[in-house]
C-alpha cells in the first residue's frame, strides 16, 4: 500500500495534464506537486522530499532527458517515470538505461501509470534506507582510531591476526584488542559481519590505497 506521505512531482508544460494527474494521484492518497518546467521545479521550495517524479520529455527550457542527465551528474538519482506524447525507441532506451522506472506514452492507462509510480516510490524508499544505513556506518567508522581503521581494512582483506601483527608491527594480542574494539564500535555481530560492513563502506587497506 502506498504511504500517504509519499510525494509525487509532476513536471509537464500542459496544465490540463498536470491537473488530471493530480486528480488521479489523489485517488490513491498521494501528495502531488505540479510544475510547468524543470526550472520551475528547481526554483520551488519543497516542504517534503519528492519520492517520484513524473516527467515529460518535451518541456520549455531543459528537456526531461536533459534533466535526468543533470540529476545523474549531480549524483542524485530520484525515481523518474517518463510520460510523453512524443517518443521514439532511442529516446525510451536512453531514459531506461539512465535509470527511469518506466517510459509511458500518452494516452496512457491509469493503472499502468499508478503501478509505475508505486514502483518508483518503493525504489526511493529502498534508496533512502540504504543511504541512511551507509551514513550510520560511516559515522561509526569515523569514531575509530587510525590504528583501528588500519586493522579493520586488513581484516576485510581476510588477513589473520598473526599476518596483521607482522605487517603493522604490533603484537597479536594488541591486534585482537583492536579487532574486538572495531567489532564493538561498528556494531558488527562477528568478524565476518565486519567484512560485509567494510565492503559496504568500500574500504581499502593503506597498502591498496598507496598502490
Amino acid at each position: 500500500m502506498t504511504d500517504e506521505r509519499s510525494v509525487v512531482a509532476v513536471i509537464d508544460d500542459d496544465q490540463s495534464v498536470r491537473e488530471a494527474l493530480r486528480e488521479l494521484f489523489e485517488t490513491v492518497a498521494l501528495k502531488t506537486e505540479l510544475y510547468g518546467s524543470v526550472d520551475e521545479y528547481l526554483r520551488a521550495s519543497k516542504q517534503l522530499p519528492v519520492n517520484c517524479i513524473v516527467l515529460d520529455v518535451r518541456l520549455p527550457g531543459a528537456s526531461g532527458l536533459d534533466f535526468q542527465a543533470q540529476l545523474a551528474n549531480a549524483n542524485s538519482r530520484p525515481s523518474i517515470v517518463f510520460l510523453t506524447a512524443h517518443a521514439d525507441i532511442p529516446m525510451s532506451v536512453r531514459a531506461i538505461k539512465a535509470g527511469a522506472i518506466e517510459f509511458l506514452t500518452k494516452p496512457f492507462r491509469h493503472q499502468e501509470l499508478l503501478d509505475a509510480v508505486r514502483n518508483g516510490i518503493e525504489r526511493d524508499r529502498l534508496n533512502r534506507a540504504q543511504a541512511k544505513e551507509l551514513a550510520a556506518l560511516q559515522a561509526r567508522f569515523e569514531s575509530l582510531t587510525s590504528r583501528e581503521r588500519e586493522v579493520m581494512a586488513l581484516l576485510a582483506e581476510g588477513r589473520i591476526v598473526k599476518q596483521i601483527a607482522g605487517q603493522i608491527g604490533i603484537t597479536a594480542m594488541t591486534v585482537r584488542i583492536h579487532r574486538n574494539q572495531v567489532i564493538s564500535k561498528m556494531g558488527a555481530r562477528s568478524a565476518a559481519d565486519l567484512v560485509r560492513i567494510a565492503d559496504k563502506l568500500g574500504l581499502q587497506s593503506s597498502k591498496e590505497q598507496s598502490g
